[in-house]
């Protein structure tokens, strides 16, 4: 597979535009290639290159894609086709659920779930043959579509902040370059100033995407006009969401889109010295920044005097231990000064002061792919996305009850109902949807009536959930609603850092009425005190994590009240999720085998041979055991 240029090797220094320009127009011939209008047929691509991408995310190449790759250009060169056919490891597909994935190109065909057996089938029939792997192929059970960018998933989304992810290859800098990489710096550079840059920013609308959606560039704004001898640029890429993946993805796909989003913040605000703080958790996405790093000052990028002009800046990376306190920014700054993660009271804010007690401006991953193609195209073009408030598009880590995981990025204003049921190809194994979860634990469950909602911060809020960084976790009818918000509120517990009493003992309290509820011990009188607690620590708790902790409880109570209900006044669960209200029952289709009174641990079920056995339920245990032995007949359930 092709690899990018090693560290030294290449002494090109980008000394002005011109140099760039020349790189781009010299590289560029790789995406005709990749960019076809229309799909070509396989035999119509015959005597074309070919280019074979194959996803490099952290996903698939658990599963072995980078094996893939390396056996498509060992068999490739045995077959004499390695000079037409190239082999390019790539950023995530976003079709999580389907891979290992391969997008052969023009003909635009995508293999799904692919193995290092299907090497030689695919080299003989796709390249040798011109005909395509069938049983590779993944057909749209609704649209019969086969294409790639036919195929409802990818034809419904748009990609901004995605745009390069599965369509470069991350470490080498001159396919970022080729496609248009690094002309928004040179655009600020040498065509605007500082103040032009913010007003851009501020007319195109863009929110923050970590979570709290505060207009960016106000944010660079206030960062600017404070007073400092020195001031800071931080990529928060502390992604700690349960089931989020947006960051990390970005990261590993188009490293440099952040690089360039964190040297034009610089330029602008006034920073020499750029940090990205990432999660030690994230290997793939460390070595693909520590690259792109490598390469940008190789060129010219970064460091002294870059593209020719009077810029220095610099970029350094800061290891988080995992903290999900440290993705607030207070905390994360004093993570990276070396003290204890723990959030600040506000104000003063960080853009006044902030690391080491100077200006600092902090994005998150994916606000910071977004700032170079709204520098290139234009403020109006991307303020003409999305709603009156939510301009842009959001990516958002699909997961949950749906037939299509995956990352998808999608216009604000996008309903839920696209996504989850367009997009998403709805609900696993015909199931009825039950509810959304959005924003991780600091958001909300959304119930059926509002799948029709828009997506975008105002709409979400006004429902009690909110957009939070974009993890949106699909719950179907075998979840409990009140099981979801005891794992969200143990999750908290876990992570809170204890600094503020609401926060340390006030979600532990919550926790433990949640435990009771489940456990069927729960009283009438615990529901009110659940709610009331909730309020208080919203309302008094120090930082975003403690004051929307309560969220996922106060979202439950307010749409799945019965549940709460069924689980204190009728000691039963109504999902059949919560173990201790399980009531088994040995039905009338028990053959007497005995197997499950023999594994029974408890000695809580009894009956002859060959006669219908029954369960002691005072003294059963819940464990499920009795139930595993019998699945071949059937005759135990429980409800």
């Amino acid at each position: 597979m092709k690899r990018s240029p090693k560290e030294g090797k290449n002494h090109m220094k980008l000394n002005n535009t011109d140099a760039l320009n020349a790189l781009k127009d010299q590289n560029c011939k790789i995406f005709k290639t990749r960019h076809v209008t229309e799909p070509i047929t396989i035999k119509d691509a015959q005597g074309l290159p070919r280019h074979i991408m194959v996803c490099g995310g952290t996903g698939c190449s658990s599963s072995e894609s980078p094996k893939i790759a390396e056996c498509l250009e060992q068999e490739l060169n045995r077959r004499g086709l390695s000079d037409q056919v190239k082999v390019f490891m790539t950023g995530c597909f976003g079709f999580c659920e389907k891979g290992p994935m391969i997008e052969i190109h023009p003909d635009n065909t995508l293999y799904i779930e692919v193995s290092t057996n299907d090497v030689v089938d695919i080299v003989q029939e796709h390249f040798i043959q011109g005909e395509q792997v069938e049983r590779l192929l993944y057909m749209d059970p609704n649209t019969e579509k086969r294409y790639a960018c036919e195929l409802p998933f990818y034809h419904s989304q748009l990609r901004i902040a995605l745009r390069n992810c599965s369509k470069i290859t991350p470490e080498n800098i001159n396919e970022y370059i080729a496609a248009d990489g690094y002309q928004a710096l040179a655009k600020i550079l040498f065509l605007m100033d500082p103040i032009s840059v913010i007003d851009e920013l501020k007319k195109s609308g863009l929110r923050g995407r970590g979570g709290g959606g505060f207009p960016t560039g106000i944010k660079w704004e206030m960062t600017r006009i404070s007073q400092a001898d020195q001031r800071y640029i931080i990529c928060n890429a502390d992604e700690g969401d349960p089931g989020a993946f947006m960051d990390r993805s970005i990261l590993e796909g188009d490293p440099h889109s952040v690089l360039e989003a964190m040297i034009i913040a610089g330029s602008t605000i006034g920073a020499t010295q750029g940090f990205i703080y990432i999660r030690a958790e994230y290997p793939l996405a460390i070595h693909r920044l520590q690259i792109a790093i490598a390469q940008a000052r190789e060129y010219g990028l970064l460091g002294e005097g870059i593209l020719g002009s009077d810029l220095c800046f610099d970029i350094e990376l800061k290891y988080g231990a995992g903290a999900f306190v440290c993705g607030e920014e207070t905390a994360l700054i004093h993570s990276i000064e070396g003290t204890r993660g723990e959030p600040s009271v506000k104000p003063p804010f960080p853009a006044q002061q902030g690391l080491w007690g100077k200006p600092t401006c902090v994005n998150n991953v994916e606000t910071l792919a977004n700032i170079p193609p709204i520098i290139l195209k234009g403020a109006d073009w991307f303020a003409g996305i999305g709603t009156e408030k939510s301009k842009g598009t959001k990516v958002f880590a699909l997961a949950g009850k749906v037939n299509n995981v995956g990352l998808v990025e999608v216009p604000m204003g996008t309903t839920l109902r696209q996504i989850i049921f367009d997009i998403g190809g709805g609900i696993k194994h015909h199931k009825t949807f039950k509810a959304a979860q959005t924003g991780g634990p600091a958001g909300g469950c959304i119930p059926t009536k509002y799948l029709d909602t828009p997506i975008d911060y105002e709409s979400l809020s006004a429902i009690g959930s909110m957009m939070g960084s974009g993890g949106l976790i699909v719950l179907d009818e075998s979840d409990c609603m009140v099981n979801i918000a005891k794992f969200f509120l143990e999750f908290t517990v876990d992570e809170s850092c204890g600094r503020c009493t609401a926060c340390r003992v006030g979600t532990k309290r919550l926790h433990e009425i949640l435990t009771k509820i489940t456990e069927g011990k729960g009283t009438l009188e615990d529901l009110a005190q659940l709610e009331k607690l909730a309020n208080i620590i919203k309302d008094t708790a120090l930082c975003g994590l403690g004051q929307t902790a309560p969220n996922p409880i106060l979202s439950t109570l307010k749409y799945f009240r019965d549940e709460y209900f069924a689980h204190v006044v009728d000691k039963a669960c109504p999902a059949g999720v919560c173990k201790s209200l399980l009531k088994y029952e040995i039905t009338e289709k028990c053959v007497g085998c005995t197997l499950c009174a023999k594994k029974c641990p408890g000695n809580c079920i009894t009956g002859s041979l060959k006669v219908r056995h029954v369960v002691d339920q005072e003294h059963c245990l819940k464990c499920g055991a009795c139930m595993e032995q019998c699945r071949v007949v059937g005759a135990i359930i429980h409800h």
